[in-house]
């Protein structure tokens, strides 16, 4: 589990650590043994090696993820664009990912199911957007999407049965969606967003690999 400091990681990590569905849990985050930082790739590649040691890879879940902090919001219109701030949020949302997929994939085995999910965000599917704004959450999202599809590409090749899917939570009670909630909004707690989600991945075939899919297990389109 990449960000396992976060709520949704955390409750995922609880989860399948209470319901024992796996011999061995390892939740990744800033504070861990080892600790990952996704601004560097060699963290990463300790932790995919720490867990790699552990065992047979059966499922990989990164819920890491960056919308907005005290320093970087959301931007509601094109003159908010700003380089820097746009830059940082593809290093989080989506070169990371693809650093944690460069090293955790070739280490899935080779028969049997294997998962890889990493959380995307509906707002990251272009086909979806009808209220635009958010250019760099959901640019960045967008880009994850596709370093999904490519790698799954590439995975299908050298371990058929292993999947590689983006998936959308949904609202979560978190401290990356909470400034933002709205009221008509089906927000969830942790708990149930980690049933959900887990849920959706206990249904995954192969055929799944390289889809993009709500918490309920619906198709979202690109």
């Amino acid at each position: 589990m990449f960000g396992a400091g976060g709520g949704i990681g955390n409750a995922l990590v609880n989860r399948l650590s209470t319901d024992h569905l796996f011999k061995h849990v390892v939740g990744f985050s800033r504070t861990s043994e080892p600790a990952i930082d996704l601004l560097t790739e060699e963290s990463l590649k300790q932790a995919a090696a720490f867990a790699g040691a552990e065992g047979d890879i059966r499922l990989v879940v990164d819920a890491t993820g960056f919308l907005h902090d005290k320093a970087q919001r959301p931007e509601k219109n094109l003159r908010e664009l700003d380089p820097a701030k746009m830059a940082r949020s593809f290093a989080l949302n989506a070169i990371g990912p693809a650093l944690i997929m460069k090293h955790v994939l070739p280490l899935l085995p080779r028969k049997g199911k294997a998962v890889f999910a990493t959380l995307s965000a509906r707002v990251g599917s272009i086909g979806d957007n009808r209220l635009g704004g958010w250019y760099s959450y959901r640019a960045s999202k967008a880009a994850l999407n596709q370093l999904v599809r490519t790698a799954s590409i590439e995975l299908r090749r050298r371990q058929p049965e292993a999947i590689c899917v983006a998936l959308h939570p949904g609202t979560v009670d978190t401290l990356l969606s909470s400034f933002f909630s709205k009221a008509d909004l089906d927000v969830q707690t942790p708990g149930l967003a980690a049933s959900r989600l887990l849920a959706v991945i206990a249904g995954l075939g192969a055929s799944h690999s390289g889809g993009f899919f709500d918490q309920h297990g619906e198709t979202i389109p690109w």
